[in-house]
């Protein structure tokens, strides 16, 4: 019986002579553990154990036999269970056939509107001989080397190495580190050390306060006041390469500067590409999301929700089971969100089911040996690792995904932005 939107409930029916054969089975497995003074483990009589162990009976016999009779039911019934069953209702008395209600949630059943042709804003990026300069300068920062001055006082734009050592604000073990290489003046840099070195000489210590913001990257002195000894070690100059044919030459398999150049057009307009394509993939979600309106399972949202918080704060370094997270208000703020995600998700898998979108054993394998390289472990034990904690079914999952939103984005109606 339908409830409202994917909740079902059935009411089942146990027959006696069911009951019966179950009672049997758990009271012969205590009779077998059963430790009573006056007899031998295994020889007290039927009578006795029925007695003694009626309540752990009762609770053995209901814990087998409600999750077969359910999900007999709901086969037969032809449900797609998705979520665990409530059971209420239960009616159990020796002699009679025992009765209760289940109520759950089903897999949504909605027909699928045309995805082929959505309308979607996009352009081929362009990559400007601007870009490509900004690039090669970065890469000339990168192969920049450093040179040690004459000592001499520090002035902006230096750069001074220290060795540092905290001796307040931190809790734990103190932050040490000898071979410290600061910008001084810079805006990446922070202010006091700036302020407090700018002048300084190698050989000299000084010591002073640095106050860190709220969201700085290290959560362990975010929000602090940390208070430092600093030595001045010595103060360098940048130096940069010569952008010619030699710099190109010195990065790799490149004839000339003109080579190099292209090499880096073509990086650039690979990227481009991919995060257009990818902000065009999303805009056709949203666009299938929005022409199909169905209810959807409340375990999958509170699933979606769950991970999306979990990536959340994993992704800022910070396990979530260690936060004292009010779930009620976080599922209360992200539920209209995980909604639309959870329907976007089962949209994506019905266009994959309908154009016989599958993935394939070797884009499965081929992700594996990526992992496996990055891990530097062998393949076959990273293979057995992400199929026993389940990684690699949602590998194979999102590779699927991956496909399908390629195959609506090549066929969907393309559209020069609006100005």
């Amino acid at each position: 019986m339908l409830i409202e939107g994917c909740k079902h409930e059935l009411e089942i029916t146990v027959p006696v002579e069911d009951i019966q054969k179950e009672t049997d089975r758990v009271v012969a497995n205590i009779q077998k553990r059963a430790k009573l003074p006056g007899f031998r483990p295994g020889k007290a009589p039927i009578g006795i154990i029925r007695t003694r162990f009626n309540s752990e009976i009762r609770q053995d016999v209901l814990e087998a036999i409600l999750p077969k009779a359910f999900t007999a039911k709901a086969q037969a019934e032809h449900l797609q269970v998705v979520s665990t069953p409530s059971v209420k209702d239960v009616h159990f008395h020796e002699g009679e056939p025992l009765r209760f209600k289940a109520e759950f949630e089903v897999a949504p059943e909605f027909e699928l509107k045309e995805y082929r042709g959505l309308p979607v804003e996009y352009e081929d990026p362009q990559v400007t001989d601007e870009e490509v300069e900004a690039r090669i300068g970065t890469i000339r920062e990168q192969k920049a080397e450093y040179i040690n001055e004459d000592p001499r006082p520090l002035a902006d734009g230096d750069f001074a190495v220290v060795s540092l050592h905290s001796i307040a604000g931190v809790e734990g073990e103190p932050i040490d580190n000898d071979d410290m290489m600061l910008h001084i003046g810079d805006p990446d840099t922070m202010p006091e050390f700036s302020e407090n070195l700018r002048g300084v000489s190698p050989g000299e210590d000084r010591e002073f306060d640095v106050k860190y913001p709220d969201d700085y990257t290290q959560a362990r002195i975010a929000g602090k006041t940390v208070r430092f000894e600093v030595k001045l070690k010595a103060v360098r100059r940048k130096e940069l390469p010569e952008v010619n044919d030699e710099f190109a030459k010195d990065l790799g398999d490149y004839q000339n500067l003109e080579e190099l150049r292209n090499a880096v057009r073509t990086s650039i307009q690979a990227e481009k590409t991919r995060a257009a394509q990818e902000e065009a993939k999303a805009k056709l979600i949203e666009e299938l999301v929005n022409q199909h309106e169905f209810p959807v399972p409340e375990a999958f949202v509170d699933k979606q929700i769950e991970r999306t918080v979990s990536s959340h704060f994993l992704s800022r370094g910070i396990d979530p089971r260690h936060l004292k997270l009010d779930w009620d208000k976080v599922k209360e703020n992200q539920k209209d969100r995980a909604v639309r995600d959870v329907r976007g998700s089962l949209l994506l898998e019905k266009v994959a089911d309908k154009e016989g979108i599958h993935t394939t054993k070797d884009e499965v394998d081929r992700e594996v040996q990526r992992i496996a390289r990055q891990e530097r472990e062998p393949a076959a034990a990273v293979r057995m690792r992400l199929e026993k904690d389940g990684t690699l079914a949602r590998i194979a999952s999102h590779i699927r995904t991956e496909k399908t939103l390629s195959f609506l984005f090549e066929h969907a109606r393309k559209s020069a932005k609006a100005e």
